[in-house]
C-alpha cells in the first residue's frame, strides 16, 4: 500500500500541469517543475525507508541491471509504480473534470489549441522530430541517473543525512527548468504510460497512442538513458574515487582502538604510582615528595 502511496504523490505534478493548461493565470511551466520535483520529495519521505522510494521504472531497471537490486523486485516495484501513476491520473481527472470540459467545450482532444490529453502524458511539440525526441529523453534520463548515483554514493560527496529527499526533488526541478521544453521530460516510463492508458479509456481514445507515434519513446528511451548514465558514473567517477582509510574525528578514539584489549584492562586495573622528579634525589621515590620536587601521577 505504501508503494502505491509514494507514486500517488505524482498527483502534485499532474495537478500543476492541469493548472498550466486549464487556468490562464493559475499555472506556469515553473510551477509544473516545482510540482513534479517536490512531489518526488514527498514520495521519498513517504516510502524512503520501505523500499528505497523507487518511483522511476528506468532507475529501477538500471539498479537491477547493475546488480544493485534483485531482479525479483523489479516486477513488484514496476507494478506498484504503474498502479500509483494510474490512480494519480484518475484522481486529477476527477478533481478537474469540470474545468477540463469547460476548457475544451466538451471535446476531449489530444492535439490542437484545446488539447487536454497533455495534462496526463507527454507529447512532442511541433519543432521536435521523433528521433530527436528519443535522443533528448536518453540524454536527460542519463543525467538524472548519473546525478542520483552521485547523491547517494557514500564514497563520494553524498547529500547530507536527512536532506536526500529535498536534493532529489531539486534535481528533478533543475532538469525540468533547463531541459524540459523539448519533450516534457518524461524520464520515467511509469510517469507516462499509465496516465496515457487512463486517457485512452477515459474518453480521449486511441489517438493518445497514434499522435506522432510518440507513446513508445517514454517507455524505451529512459531505461536506455538511465543505464548509460549509470555506467558513465561508475566508470568515469566511481572507479576514480580514492580508497582512503576513514580517519575518526576524535584522534584519541582512534589511538584507543590501536591498544590491545588486554593492555587496556591492565591499564584500567593498575594502581596509581607516585613519581617525583627532584634535582637531588632519584627519579622514583617510594616516600612522599619533598617541597622542592615536581610531582605527577602516572597510570
Amino acid at each position: 500500500m505504501l508503494r502505491n502511496l509514494r507514486h500517488f504523490s505524482r498527483v502534485f505534478g499532474l495537478g500543476s500541469v492541469a493548472h498550466m493548461v486549464l487556468g490562464e493565470s493559475f499555472g506556469s511551466f515553473l510551477g509544473v517543475n516545482l510540482g513534479f520535483g517536490f512531489g518526488v520529495t514527498m514520495g521519498v519521505h513517504i516510502a524512503g525507508k520501505i523500499s528505497g522510494a523507487h518511483m522511476n521504472a528506468a532507475v529501477t531497471f538500471t539498479n537491477c541491471a547493475l546488480g544493485r537490486l534483485s531482479w525479483k523486485k523489479f516486477p513488484v516495484y514496476v507494478l506498484g509504480q504503474f498502479l500509483g501513476s494510474f490512480l494519480a491520473a484518475a484522481t486529477i481527472y476527477g478533481l478537474f473534470y469540470p474545468a477540463i470540459f469547460n476548457y475544451s467545450n466538451g471535446q476531449l482532444t489530444v492535439t490542437g489549441p484545446i488539447a487536454t490529453a497533455n495534462i496526463f502524458a507527454t507529447y512532442l511539440p511541433d519543432h521536435m522530430t521523433l528521433w530527436r525526441g528519443f535522443l533528448n529523453e536518453v540524454v536527460i534520463t542519463g543525467m538524472l541517473q548519473l546525478c542520483l548515483f552521485a547523491i547517494t554514493d557514500k564514497r563520494n560527496n553524498p547529500a547530507l543525512q536527512g536532506t536526500r529527499a529535498v536534493v532529489i526533488g531539486l534535481l528533478v526541478v533543475i532538469i525540468g527548468v533547463s531541459l524540459g521544453m523539448n519533450t516534457g521530460y518524461a524520464i520515467n516510463p511509469s510517469r507516462d504510460l499509465p496516465p496515457r492508458f487512463f486517457t485512452f479509456i477515459a474518453g480521449w481514445g486511441v489517438e493518445v497512442f497514434r499522435a506522432q507515434n510518440w507513446w513508445w519513446v517514454p517507455l524505451v528511451a529512459p531505461p536506455l538513458g538511465a543505464f548509460l548514465g549509470g555506467i558513465i558514473y561508475l566508470v568515469l567517477v566511481g572507479s576514480t574515487i580514492p580508497q582512503e582509510l576513514q580517519v575518526l574525528e576524535n584522534p584519541m578514539e582512534y589511538e584507543d582502538r590501536k591498544i590491545p584489549k588486554t593492555m587496556t584492562h591492565q591499564i584500567a586495573t593498575s594502581s596509581l604510582t607516585r613519581v617525583c622528579v627532584s634535582p637531588n634525589r632519584p627519579s622514583v621515590q617510594p616516600v612522599p615528595p619533598l617541597n622542592d620536587s615536581i610531582c605527577m601521577e602516572q597510570f
